[in-house]
């Protein structure tokens, strides 16, 4: 199955919306996107690893076509998106399997390797961070948020969340911005538009900090379990700093990291160049 197909799955009565492609029986590779995207940023690089691998992308709890229950009936953290795509990877069939992590899908995926190292033949992350240095200045309004959950400081957050810093996060660091479709950040502005969608959003940055306190315990499950790891990087993130992609190299000496010279978003401009640097790592 060389095109892709769009699924539902009911997670215990919470619809999972997720891309498949690829040869049931095939090496299975399970995508996870970030923040503010969806399983969207990955349509480029599917049709191009779908001949070898088979692969399923969803988008998380809140994101994309997913169920965006309230928050009173959902409590928006990152062990709960976790849970929730964990179940996910059993409904569907999905008992062992190479994990692409980016941005939000690093501590989901991180976690589902922490509680399943079993489950993990292999782990690409592309710009999705596990070590302190690795986080720029730009988290700083963030963790001023970590330190006091006032009004005042969640109000403050709300610039992360408008069209032009979704804009910003899909252009800054890529050499040519013509190069960078209007469609991915068009499609995000319509899902953060989204009633509702904006505290959702402002809850998992408070939360984000939980990831940080589990980077520890992240950076041993790397040391002890040592997985196959490839680092895809775009070298000008201006949230995740080349630093946090070579650390990675101190837990598992045999990681490959790769840098390109392009942002955040790494996929908009070099899913061609990543795509082919996935099959000869997942190959080998």
């Amino acid at each position: 199955m060389s095109s892709i197909a769009y699924r539902h799955a009911d997670v215990d009565g919470f619809k999972v919306f997720y891309r498949e492609a690829g040869r049931p029986g095939a090496p299975k590779l399970l995508l996870l996107h970030g923040f503010p995207t969806s399983s969207h940023m990955f349509r480029d690089l599917i049709p191009m690893l779908a001949d070898r691998f088979h692969i399923v992308a969803p988008d998380l709890p809140g994101f994309g076509q997913s169920d965006m229950p309230s928050r009173s009936s959902f409590t928006y953290t990152f062990d709960n998106l976790a849970n929730v795509i964990d179940r996910f990877t059993g409904t569907i069939g999905f008992d062992r399997f190479a994990l692409y992590v980016f941005d939000y899908g690093a501590p989901t995926g991180f976690r589902l390797a922490l509680g399943h190292p079993e489950r993990i033949t292999a782990i690409i992350s592309q710009n999705g961070n596990a070590y302190e240095e690795g986080l720029s200045d730009g988290w700083n309004p963030i963790r001023a948020y970590w330190q006091d959950a006032s009004s005042v400081n969640r109000e403050a957050l709300r610039a992360l969340l408008t069209h032009e810093t979704t804009v910003w996060q899909y252009t800054h660091g890529v050499q040519d911005t013509a190069s960078v479709s209007p469609d991915g950040y068009s499609l995000d502005d319509f899902y953060l538009s989204r009633p509702g969608a904006d505290d959702i959003q402002l809850d998992l940055f408070g939360d984000y900090r939980s990831n940080v306190a589990l980077y520890p315990a992240f950076q041993q499950y790397f040391r002890t379990h040592q997985p196959p790891f490839l680092a895809v990087w775009g070298k000008n993130d201006p949230f995740f700093l080349p630093a946090g992609a070579d650390a990675f190299r101190r837990d598992m000496p045999d990681a490959v990291v790769r840098f390109f010279d392009t942002g955040h978003f790494a996929l908009e401009t070099h899913a061609a160049e990543i795509a082919a640097a996935i099959a000869d790592f997942l190959i080998r």
